[in-house]
C-alpha cells in the first residue's frame, strides 16, 4: 500500500471545471511525478480526484495547486489515506491550500 489523497471538491452546477482539474492532473503527473490513482468520482455533493505516487508532502502540494485553480469551488479538502482504503473519507483531513 501507499500514500494516497483524495481531492474533495464542492459540485456547482457549473462542472466545466472537473474536466480543468483533469487535464492539469496530467500537467501535475509530469512537473512532480504523481499519478492519478483512480478516475475522479461524484459522491454525494464532492467531486473527488484521487492522486499517489509520491510522498504525502508532495501529494499535498499537488492538492494545494488544484484548490487554488481558476474556476476550482472553494472549499476544497483533502483525504491523507492509502491506496488500499475500501471506502472515501477514511483517513487525515487536510485543508487546503497547505500553507
Amino acid at each position: 500500500m501507499a500514500v494516497m489523497v483524495e481531492i474533495h471538491i464542492p459540485l456547482t452546477a457549473d462542472g466545466e471545471w472537473i474536466d480543468d482539474v483533469g487535464d492539469y492532473l496530467i500537467d501535475l503527473e509530469e512537473e512532480l511525478g504523481i499519478e492519478e490513482w483512480d478516475d475522479g468520482e461524484e459522491f454525494g455533493d464532492v467531486y473527488i480526484f484521487f492522486i499517489a505516487g509520491a510522498n504525502e508532502r508532495t501529494l499535498l502540494k499537488a492538492a494545494s495547486r488544484i484548490a487554488v485553480r481558476d474556476g476550482v469551488p472553494g472549499g476544497a479538502f483533502a483525504v491523507v489515506t492509502d491506496t488500499g482504503t475500501a471506502r472515501f473519507g477514511q483517513g487525515r483531513r487536510v485543508n487546503l491550500p497547505v500553507r
